[in-house]
């Protein structure tokens, strides 16, 4: 990739961390830590990888992304709105009562192709696009991000069992493994190591990467769409809280918005 290219990935994300944390803190409530660790991920996603048109959401040929750790809604909203989905402006009615923008996705808001929240359906959701994509001789990708708690749930490994049985080499999920969960450490909690294996032996390919360095992450993202012979999975390794000394890797920010204060000086360290 050339150099402009990466700075403007890199300006995108500072955009969509501020937007993240305005968000939070004006609904007073939300998920600040695991929003902030996937920005990288959808921006590399919707800006460079993805087929997708914001003026046409329901596109048949479109690229499916689904956001199974629905918690992290509000980086997906920033990055839609941003695109031109749907009025920035709707952005400051996260989490309000009768606005669209909810705690995890709803498909009122364009761009938003399933509902999520409870954790661990997901990948069966992914699995039944790229189905239908196969049998209706589409060549689209289906995108399905994960959170590494997430990966606790029976769900995902029958999904991923299903998955490298039937080869859906059109299905690509991304791991936000920012080794925490609302309850502590993943090691702590119920140790999901190694995840590259345990995918492996379901008969994925699986890499892993750095999920906060572009050159990285867009080269697994482009070797997963050439990928003719089985899913891929990419365990994207982050920090929860990323862009802000005071989150990054802080788990009382798992499940809480920034006051105005903490607003003030996350946005002076982004600047």
């Amino acid at each position: 990739m050339q150099k402009k290219e990466i700075n403007f990935l890199k300006r995108k994300t500072k955009e969509i961390r501020k937007k993240v944390l305005t968000m939070l803190c004006k609904a007073r409530s939300g998920h600040t830590g695991g929003s902030l660790s996937c920005v990288e991920i959808l921006v590399s996603l919707y800006y460079k990888i993805m087929r997708h048109d914001p003026k046409n959401p329901q596109w048949e040929d479109r690229d499916r992304f689904i956001l199974s750790k629905g918690h992290a809604a509000p980086t997906l909203y920033a990055v839609l709105a941003d695109l031109g989905y749907f009025d920035e402006k709707l952005l400051d009615s996260l989490r309000k009562l009768g606005s669209p923008l909810q705690g995890h996705p709803m498909t009122k808001v364009p761009g938003i192709e399933v509902p999520t929240g409870s954790l661990g359906h997901g990948l069966s959701m992914a699995n039944g696009m790229a189905i239908a994509g196969r049998i209706d001789k589409k060549d689209y990708h289906v995108y399905c991000l994960l959170g590494d708690g997430e990966l606790q749930e029976g769900e995902v490994w029958e999904a991923a069992m299903t998955a490298g049985h039937r080869r859906l080499s059109n299905l690509v999920a991304i791991v936000d493994n920012n080794d925490q969960q609302l309850d502590g450490f993943i090691r702590d909690v119920k140790n999901i190591y190694p995840i590259e294996d345990k995918f492996r032996a379901f008969g994925w390919n699986a890499v892993s990467v750095n999920g906060h360095e572009f050159p990285g992450l867009l080269s697994a993202l482009q070797m997963a769409k050439e990928e003719r012979e089985r899913p891929t999975v990419i365990i994207a390794k982050t920090v929860k809280g990323k862009g802000v000394s005071f989150m990054e890797n802080n788990l009382e920010f798992h499940g809480r918005a920034p006051t105005e204060e903490e607003l003030k000086w996350a946005l002076m360290e982004l600047g």
